[in-house]
């Protein structure tokens, strides 16, 4: 995703001359191409990245559209506190996308990991939240958020993601994506497991389960529109990300249910409230966490069958 990242910013900075790049200290040589096109228009901010986004929001507030990157947990909570008062108050359209998100730096431990991203940034006034499933929708995101004018927060992994989308469906910000229609209950995916989940649906088809799979692409705004409507044709919605169950994509279908009194049955999977003191493999923490097509299935086939 990192890859497609560079190649969609490379082709909007030519679009737009308002674009700007900046680094924390990562990526170096992944953006020689944007500098080839722009090579005023990018920044490496080095190793300070509370102040990275502070001048980011200089930026946004004199008519330039900068985008920060770097590693999710240096661009989310270690300058909680620039997004909030300087991006957010300001309401400063600066688009901000954490790399490596969730378990994709499993190897480096706890560091490294973005578990609570998702649920800290959504609790700010008037930004988006954004886990697109693939680089296809990743390069939709980054043109809409453009479009958008607002705060925005893109949630993507590193390298190695497998692309859901044949071509590139209809995107709408809030608006989620039915990527493969089901009749007897719904997977509700944020982000890079879109391809474990639809594995799932595999698994499930092979017992008699038909699995309706929709990546819930944006996590602020909700699609409450698809939830009210799928509430209404399932008795269960499952949803999965790489992120606590705590204050995340979950949490924010759970507040959903809860203020519209919907009974609608809920699984919620992600990680365990902890952190993981283990060091292994993105495939090795997702395992441990239940994050398989072989426990999300079993999950489901379980449910059903109580």
């Amino acid at each position: 995703m990192r890859n497609a990242f560079a190649d969609e910013m490379t082709k909007l900075a030519v679009l737009d001359p308002r674009l700007i790049l900046l680094s924390g200290d990562i990526g170096n040589k992944l953006f020689d191409k944007f500098k080839d096109v722009a090579p005023t228009r990018f920044y490496n901010c080095g190793v300070a990245e509370g102040n990275m986004m502070s001048v980011a929001a200089g930026m946004a507030l004199n008519n330039l559209r900068p985008v920060v990157y770097t590693i999710t947990p240096f661009t989310t909570t270690r300058c909680f506190e620039q997004i909030r008062v300087d991006v957010c108050y300001h309401k400063a359209p600066v688009i901000i996308v954490g790399t490596g998100s969730g378990l994709s730096y499993a190897k480096l431990g706890p560091t490294h990991h973005s578990l609570e991203d998702i649920a800290i940034l959504r609790t700010l006034p008037g930004i988006r939240v954004i886990a697109p499933c693939d680089s296809i929708e990743l390069r939709l995101a980054m043109r809409a958020v453009l479009e958008d004018n607002i705060p925005a927060y893109i949630r993507i992994g590193k390298k190695g993601e497998v692309d859901i989308h044949a071509s590139p469906p209809k995107f709408k910000i809030g608006e989620a994506i039915i990527v493969r229609p089901g009749n007897d209950m719904a997977l509700l995916c944020t982000g890079t497991l879109m391809y474990e989940t639809l594995k799932a649906a595999d698994i499930l088809e092979k017992i008699g389960i038909s699995a309706e799979v929709v990546s819930f692409h944006t996590v602020k705004p909700l699609d409450k529109i698809y939830l009210q409507n799928a509430s209404t044709r399932f008795n269960l919605l499952v949803t999965v990300e790489e992120h606590s169950r705590i204050g995340g994509f979950g949490s924010a279908v759970s507040e959903w249910r809860s203020s519209t009194n919907c009974n609608v049955q809920q699984i919620s999977l992600g990680t365990d409230d902890e952190f993981m003191h283990e060091v292994g493999s993105q495939g090795y923490a997702r395992k441990k966490y239940g994050l398989t097509a072989e426990n999300i299935a079993a999950r489901v086939a379980a449910s059903l069958k109580a």
